[in-house]
Formats: structure tokens, sequence, C-alpha cells
């Protein structure tokens, strides 16, 4: 039996990220959760959901929340450009959407380049940072997405559960 590159532990062990931008930072997630990059749409909103929820769209038939990611960490009003992207996940069998300022690359990397997250206390919350990655000058930081998407703070389920049940505010896009 001879070994191939397939089989070489060094190769299957890099991964791909796709880094966005929010703001002045970078982040980055596992390319194997990006279903689809769009443009950002207007989105039918749900009554009483968090501001960083901006709503839901259809698509392709699917229910998909639409989860505004610079609301989410607190980094100022988002404005829409016509570079404004929103990158559709698969995230723990659940389609949902996450607005970004933009799609800057897909890079391959080995774990061992990223770095762990600094410990900051109980004044910043690391739950969701998969570590740090040094690019030049700067970072990128490595998000866990599922992990982020799956927190009971994001309420993606009731979000689901009312735009079924048609609680949404009639097509009325705050953004």
């Amino acid at each position: 039996m001879t070994s191939t590159d397939i089989d070489d532990p060094a190769e299957t062990s890099v991964r791909e990220l796709l880094v966005f931008t929010l703001g002045a930072e970078q982040y980055a997630i596992d390319i194997l959760k990006v279903q689809e990059i769009r443009g950002y749409e207007s989105v039918t909103r749900i009554a009483g959901a968090p501001a960083f929820i901006k709503g839901v769209i259809n698509l392709r038939g699917s229910i998909v929340p639409i989860v505004d990611m610079r609301l989410k960490f607190e980094l100022g009003d988002a404005s829409y450009t016509p570079f404004t992207v929103v990158i559709i996940l698969n995230v723990l069998g659940r389609t949902l959407g996450i607005v970004v300022d933009g799609v800057s690359d897909v890079i391959q990397l080995k774990p061992e380049a990223i770095r762990p997250a600094p410990e900051f206390g109980a004044a910043v919350d690391t739950a969701y940072i998969e570590g740090l990655m040094p690019v030049g000058e700067g970072m990128v930081i490595v998000l866990d997405i599922e992990r982020l998407m799956s927190s009971a703070q994001m309420s993606l389920m009731e979000v689901e559960r009312h735009a079924q049940n048609g609680q949404i505010q009639g097509g009325v896009s705050n953004g």
C-alpha cells in the first residue's frame, strides 16, 4: 500500500477560513460553514427580536434569520453600502445569514498558526473567540461561529418560531 498526498496528516490539518471585515477589524470563520455569499438586501423585521437580528429573508423557500454582526459585537451603527454582504451559513443543521462590512479573503492555515485569545476576565466574553492569527502588523480574530450562533442570547430559535407563526412587521425594513 502506498501513501498518497491525501493520506499525509500534514495536508489534512490545513484549514480554510473566510476572512471578513467589521469596521477596522478582520474576523475569520471556517469556510466549511459557508453556504454562499450574497449582497445585502432588505429584510422582513420580526416583532420583539433583539436589535442585532435584522429580520428574515426568503432564500429559495426557506425563512433565514439575518444577524448583523456589527450590532451583535456592539461596533457602532451599521451602515449598508454596495460592499455590505450577507454570508449564508449552515450551522448545526440550520441556515442563517450574517451581515458583514465586506469579505476580503480565503486563507489556508495550520491549526498551530492560531494563537489562543488572551483572558480578559469577566469584562470581555471570549467564549466565541477560537483564537487570534497574526497577519502583517494586525490580527485576524478567528470566531467559533457555531458556538456564537447556538448561544441562548442569540434567540435565533425564537425568531424562527415568530416568523413561522406570522409575527412579522409587514415587510418593513429597518436597515
